[in-house]
């Protein structure tokens, strides 16, 4: 049997509590007597952790149930009664305080899809290989275009000597025809460049690639 001095002070702090605001369960005084150690350790436990944690942090209350699971809360009001004399109390420190808007963030697979596609290629893997064909479509197209305007003039030379040389004529036509050969192969280049530019493309879409990798 305990002492009723013990009993008292037990009272007497569980009151205290209750004009915190703080709910503590109301107990017989045969409870009391048979849980007083216990209850002491819990009450003097929380009363120091009320102070502490309102200068540092939050309060995490951590027990372990009959089923072996590993529970936490921030509320002494949420353990149950049975566990409330094995609880483990932890202060953290790193908690928001009270009014601070916290800034939004993307949920962390998101921001790992950014930086890689699902089979680990990243930015610069994309950015090589398209820029790639890219520089390769630009100098089909140029080379095209530099090709087409000496077709042209050759043409329009070939009709203004139509009535020239025999001689003349032909080696127009055979300027004329190696002309449009390279012509051609340009343009072969050229739609070469734009169907491996579409592939890259249809490929960064299954591969979830970030589509500002093929910028």
């Amino acid at each position: 049997m305990h002492h009723v001095g013990d009993i008292l002070e037990l009272q007497i702090l569980m009151n205290i509590f209750r004009l915190m605001g703080v709910c503590i369960p109301r107990f017989s005084v045969l409870e009391l007597e048979m849980e007083v150690r216990n209850v002491k350790r819990f009450i003097y436990i929380l009363l120091l952790l009320f102070f502490i944690s309102s200068a540092y942090g939050a309060t995490i209350y951590k027990w372990v149930d009959k089923e072996g699971v590993v529970n936490f809360t921030d509320d002494i009001n949420k353990v149950p009664l049975s566990y409330r004399d094995r609880v483990e109390v932890e202060i953290r420190e790193d908690v928001q305080k009270p009014g601070t808007p916290v800034p939004p963030q993307a949920p962390l697979q998101k921001r790992e899809e950014l930086r890689a596609d699902i089979y680990g290629r990243d930015e610069t893997w994309w950015k090589e290989k398209v820029q790639l064909w890219k520089e390769r479509l630009k100098e089909a197209t140029a080379n095209y275009e530099r090709v087409h305007s000496k077709f042209m003039e050759k043409a329009e030379e070939l009709s203004a000597r139509r009535y020239g040389s025999p001689t003349q004529y032909k080696t127009n036509i055979r300027d004329l025809d190696r002309l449009k050969e390279e012509m051609m192969k340009y343009e072969a280049q050229i739609a070469e460049a734009n169907e491996m530019l579409k592939k890259l493309s249809k490929e960064a879409e299954e591969s979830k690639a970030n589509p500002d990798w093929l910028e």
